[in-house]
């Protein structure tokens, strides 16, 4: 079976590596284009083009898939199945009718919950215990097609977005080998979404990030891992600069301090007072400067007990 695979970020190399490694025909791969990145603004490959170049797999970069643009090639490459993971653009409806064995999307939850652009993210910040991945046939809708297969994962309460990004990536692997091996034998049994279940994962806005201490605790510290390693949440100093939140650790309680306020700091944590207790901020990131622990931002005294976060 030729296989054409759709993908940019680190989570479809899970999906890429795992197809190579079954020794399955990748005819090509199409990826986003270069972006520029960093304070250089230096142009840099995705990850899958890289993955792909280093193994010698044709890469192919448009900047649009609309009216017919990718036609052309899809003629010439002729795949019998197209493998899609978090490629990032919607396909139009003459890449989805193409191949004898559809489009096949690995996506990152148990749909039909958590469509849309940030599923991972999403699951952790409302508190989800598991998630999983979904396999699909691709339809025009955002993630909308008939289920194929799914495997749960767990979410710990300590992990983050980095965490379970991984989790799920590695189940989204074993979830692809086991669909792929099902379409060449014909036993896939599509089901229908039901969409009176489905709920969206909108992508992560800027405003989103900003801490409200009159939160609940535990939804504070849920939206805190949900967005760490990155975007990573944030609050202000009283200096005005930016503090964004790597790591941090709950107490239930009645604090009696404003919200907001530094009421304990030492070496194992930075405590504010939030709605239903403390979070405790345990690894940092000053503005203009790299991850510092508790004991590194009271050794800097960029922080002290009676300071008020977030007012700027």
């Amino acid at each position: 079976m030729k296989i054409l695979f759709m993908g940019t970020p680190d989570f479809a190399l899970f999906s890429l590596d795992a197809l190579c490694k079954a020794g399955e025909e990748i005819i090509g791969v199409v990826t986003q284009p270069d972006k520029p990145k960093g304070r250089g603004y230096t142009l840099t490959p995705p990850p899958v083009k890289v993955y792909a170049t280093e193994r010698g797999i044709p890469v192919f970069q448009p900047t649009t898939l609309k009216d017919g643009a990718f036609a052309e090639e899809l003629e010439r490459l002729a795949p019998d199945m197209i493998v899609v993971v978090a490629y990032g653009k919607i396909l139009p409806k003459y890449v989805l009718d193409y191949p004898k064995y559809g489009c096949i999307n690995i996506h990152g939850s148990l749909l039909p919950k958590f469509r849309g652009a940030a599923p991972m993210q999403r699951a952790i910040m409302e508190g989800e215990t598991v998630s999983g991945v979904t396999s699909m046939y691709m339809a025009e809708g955002i993630d909308t097609g008939d289920m194929l297969l799914k495997e749960e994962v767990a979410i710990a309460e300590d992990d983050n977005f980095e965490t379970v990004h991984d989790k799920l990536g590695a189940a989204g692997a074993r979830v692809l080998l086991r669909t792929v091996d099902a379409a060449k034998k014909g036993e896939l049994h599509p089901e229908k979404q039901d969409d009176s279940l489905a709920t969206h994962a909108a992508k992560i806005e800027k405003a989103e990030c900003r801490i409200d201490f009159s939160t609940d605790v535990k939804e504070l510290h849920d939206r805190i891992r949900g967005l760490s390693p990155f975007p990573l949440a944030f609050t202000t100093l009283p200096s005005g600069k930016l503090l964004k939140i790597l790591k941090a650790r709950y107490e239930k309680g009645d604090p009696v301090e404003e919200y907001g306020k530094v009421v304990r700091a030492d070496k194992n944590g930075i405590a504010v007072a939030a709605h239903g207790g403390l979070i405790v901020f345990e690894t940092m990131v000053p503005e203009g400067k790299k991850a510092q622990s508790a004991a590194d931002m009271l050794n800097g005294r960029q922080i002290a007990v009676g300071d008020r976060l977030g007012e700027q």
